[in-house]
């Protein structure tokens, strides 16, 4: 019931009033609510909320919006499916023409061997499919003792109850427990770390588990949530071949870096061209604008699984107005160029972060493609936070990171504005 008292108050303020009531946020403290932002409108780069304060979105709305925000013909392709064929059940052998034309098209695009899809709603749903999969292939082929899967510390695989005890910040595991078994946490490849070592940790861990356990290794390709966390160039390709010589499956963990973000459709093109068994995708499908991931399985599990019922489905798999959505802005992604574009912007970001670890505040910055980060020491992280928003930019503050990923059509100018604006309230943090 809305209470009486707020009817004389604005309506920016009665929206806030409901939000503080009504909405549990996601990683917000509960019960105690800070005013929200109410984000009601944006335009490629930029947002606005309910008091008409601009900003320029650094996040991308996180870490997904590929073609930006308020794409006219994004809306259009999904009233136009919404008017044939809003959704129908993909379970069985029922399908639907834009689910069928999005797996093709996805398997085109993606590295070679990966040529089916199973559709989920998220990234979180990608990963319990994915090692599902993983673990089901070798059920099938007999081996119903390989289940174990390798992951790695500061590794973000998601939130749903399976992807938590494969992610590896502790944080983020906290107060969760008991969570799934099976999952060993290794090294994450950060912090001067030399690749000898870190494959030699590998190789041990697999000794001393026995690869005859297990199922599979997940990774991202560059670890977006612990910090823009870039491996040395040599490590996934060596990787890849540790897995390959114990015949472990590969299961690559692109939610983040998919659809162009990185400058390459796929993340796995940097290093020589990587060739996961599976590769899990969501946000930059549709840039967000439908709840939309698809899992891409390789051959070496389709394989393995021929002929064995995959008991395992979510209601909206394969929904026909998300994939139109997704058809449609990988049609942008294609014809404004948007991977090209990707690369040039992520050189002109890094550069510019790397010009900031002279501030006193600022330890160590950090880029790969649209993606960016700086190590900070600020005095109070939440007042930082506040300066970012009363300056006009959105970053993402992670415990002493600062993270990014804006929209990969940001313009030359907008883009040069947000890190002059970023630069700008870290030296005001420097000098406090």
């Amino acid at each position: 019931m809305i209470d009486s008292s707020i009817k004389s108050r604005s309506p920016g303020d009665e929206v806030k009033d409901l939000d503080v009531r009504h909405i549990v946020h996601p990683h917000a403290v509960v019960g105690r609510a800070r005013p929200p932002v109410v984000v009601v409108r944006g335009e490629n780069a930029h947002i606005w909320d309910s008091d008409g304060n601009r900003y320029i979105d650094g996040t991308g709305g996180l870490w997904l919006c590929n073609v930006g925000h308020g794409r006219r013909e994004l809306a259009e392709a999904a009233a136009r499916q919404m008017e044939q064929l809003e959704f129908y059940a993909s379970f069985w052998h029922f399908s639907n023409v834009p689910s069928i034309e999005l797996a093709a098209r996805l398997a085109a695009l993606a590295p070679e061997g990966l040529d089916r899809v199973f559709y989920t709603s998220g990234g979180s749903e990608g990963i319990e499919t994915a090692v599902k999969l993983a673990r089901l292939s070798w059920f099938a082929q007999g081996e119903t003792n390989r289940n174990l899967i390798l992951s790695r510390g500061s590794a973000y695989h998601g939130a749903s109850w399976l992807a938590t005890a494969a992610t590896g910040l502790p944080l983020l595991r906290e107060g969760f427990a008991p969570l799934p078994p099976g999952f060993v946490h290794l090294t994450a490849p950060t912090g001067g770390a030399a690749t000898d070592d870190l494959i030699a940790e590998l190789e041990r861990s697999i000794v001393e588990h026995g690869p005859e356990r297990i199922a599979a290794f997940v990774g991202e390709p560059v670890m977006g949530v612990g910090g823009v966390l870039v491996p040395p160039d040599d490590y996934w390709p060596r990787v890849q071949e540790v897995l390959r010589r114990y015949g472990i499956l590969f299961i690559l963990d692109e939610v983040i870096t998919g659809f162009g973000r990185t400058g390459k459709w796929f993340a796995a093109e940097h290093w020589g061209g990587l060739r996961p068994d599976l590769l899990v995708t969501a946000k930059g499908i549709t840039s967000g604008y439908f709840p939309l991931g698809a899992v891409l399985v390789g051959t070496r599990v389709a394989d393995a699984l021929e002929g064995h019922p995959f008991r395992h489905g979510f209601t909206y798999n394969g929904h026909p107005t998300g994939c139109a959505v997704a058809l449609a802005n990988l049609d942008i992604i294609q014809r404004e160029e948007l991977v090209t574009a990707a690369a040039r912007h992520g050189a002109r970001l890094g550069e510019a972060l790397a010009q900031l670890e002279r501030l006193p505040v600022v330890s160590e910055a950090r880029s790969f493609g649209m993606l960016g980060a700086l190590d900070v020491v600020p005095a109070d992280e939440a007042a930082l936070a506040d300066a970012f928003l009363a300056a006009g930019i959105i970053v993402r503050l992670l415990g002493g990171k600062i993270v990014m990923s804006p929209p990969l059509t940001i313009s030359d100018d907008d883009l040069e504005a947000f890190v002059e604006i970023l630069g700008n309230v870290l030296a005001e943090a420097s000098a406090e």
